[in-house]
């Protein structure tokens, strides 16, 4: 038991302290994450020293349940290739570029809407796309323009790790916590409406609170004209993103899990591009990217993290942290805890340990639990950059764009807009599950 409690602690600790100094290492032509390979290290100490079998992990990960690991990838990287199709034939971009057209001279307005699209986008597709792709646009931009970065970057990023809590898949701490308690992609939608709108609504009110001296000054920037020249790929990948989210939400009623769903939407999509692209006579360059760019390093990640969990499960580590909790305040408890949580050791890893700590629970306040984690997860993640590998790849794209925004910059705006934030939402979560 101190064996798979002292490596799962050092684990953690290694791990955002690589994250926070040394994020990634160069091995020749290639960077590579550190967070992953230090984790994988984690799980084999743990095999090393007897703290759990080959036979056990075999077992977790080969387990028909909803919390299989192996599944809830599944369904995260195939949203997440979908996402990223778009992203690669200039969807988000056309969008974040007709976004800036619409403010014409408003900083306001332009403020308005970027939260708005930002919002709109992360729900139906990957929160960390979205991150990816508009983050150098805002930079480029505000450049151009001549405007501070700042007040659009900080709300695109709080924007897109608030809304990303409306549908299952805007997030793989959602998909992870929700699939593992067999929550359906309707009923998940149902408790978390509500509670979403109050989290997005208090949000961009703190936002504009804190911003909004600087957002009266006029602007005149020159903005591109861009349009999408793959407009088939375009309709194609639109196409199996809405069915597949239609799909989706009937899979309860179809009986059907929603892994295989994804799955097979995301294979069609490299099938009829690949047709698309021979009929057309080109290269299928477009789905070598998707291939390079999709989060293959949350497969030893999530797998290191689940075996880790694992064993502190094996020594009742996990039944001892729910004895602590109690079962008085449930939502709030969990929601808060976690929210710290993942600004300790990310919130990927938060979500595999509170799945298994939530599981002690009374069946009656299990939702509570599941889905205040589910907050926790989300809104931790604008906390400071450990809590969410978006935060980490945000940084990182400032220092590149030459933006000062330091550690204590994200913890101060982090606060400030994190705490009425979850509060609110964890408030009308636990009316809505009353």
């Amino acid at each position: 038991m101190s064996a798979a409690i002292d490596i799962g602690s050092i684990t953690c600790i290694t791990m955002i302290l690589a994250v926070l100094f040394k994020p990634q290492i160069k091995v020749k032509r290639f960077f590579i994450d550190t967070y992953w390979p230090i984790a994988l290290m984690g799980a084999l100490l743990l095999v090393v020293f007897k703290s759990i079998s080959f036979k056990e992990i075999a077992q977790g990960l080969t387990a028909d349940t909803a919390i299989n690991p192996i599944k809830i990838l599944v369904l995260f990287i195939s949203m997440t290739v979908l996402s990223i199709f778009l992203d690669e034939v200039g969807f988000f971009q056309y969008l974040a570029n007709a976004t800036l057209k619409k403010a014409k001279s408003s900083q306001f307005m332009l403020f308005a809407y970027l939260y708005m699209t930002v919002s709109v986008l992360t729900i139906f597709t990957s929160n960390d796309i979205i991150v990816l792709t508009f983050t150098p646009f805002i930079c480029y931009f505000a450049k151009n323009a001549n405007i501070s970065a700042i007040p659009y970057l900080v709300a695109q990023f709080v924007a897109a790790n608030t809304w990303s809590l409306l549908l299952v898949i805007g997030n793989p701490t959602n998909i992870y916590l929700a699939t593992s308690y067999g929550i359906s992609f309707v009923e998940y939608t149902k408790v978390m409406l509500l509670p979403t709108i109050a989290a997005g609504l208090t949000a961009f009110l703190v936002l504009w609170l804190l911003f909004r001296n600087q957002l009266k000054k006029e602007i005149n920037p020159s903005i591109e004209h861009i349009k999408i020249a793959d407009r088939p790929s375009l309709i194609i990948g639109l196409i199996h993103l809405g069915l597949c989210t239609v799909i989706l939400v009937l899979s309860s009623y179809i009986k059907i899990e929603m892994w295989p769903v994804s799955l097979a939407f995301a294979i069609s999509l490299f099938v009829c591009i690949t047709i698309s692209k021979l009929i057309q006579k080109k290269k299928l360059t477009l789905l070598a990217s998707c291939i390079k760019r999709a989060p293959w390093q949350l497969i030893p990640f999530v797998i290191s993290m689940f075996i880790i969990v694992l064993a502190l499960d094996k020594y009742k580590v996990t039944d001892n942290i729910a004895g602590f909790f109690g079962i008085g305040n449930v939502t709030y408890k969990y929601g808060l805890s976690s929210f710290l949580t993942a600004n300790l050791i990310n919130n990927i890893p938060m979500s595999v340990l509170y799945s298994s700590i939530a599981e002690n629970l009374p069946a009656t306040l299990v939702n509570k639990g599941v889905y205040g984690s589910i907050i926790g997860s989300n809104i931790g993640a604008f906390l400071t950059p450990v809590g969410a590998l978006a935060g980490i790849m945000w940084t990182s794209i400032l220092k590149k764009h030459e933006i000062k925004y330091t550690f204590l910059d994200f913890i101060k705006y982090g606060v400030i807009i994190s705490v009425p934030t979850i509060l609110a939402s964890l408030f009308i979560l636990d009316i809505v599950l009353k």
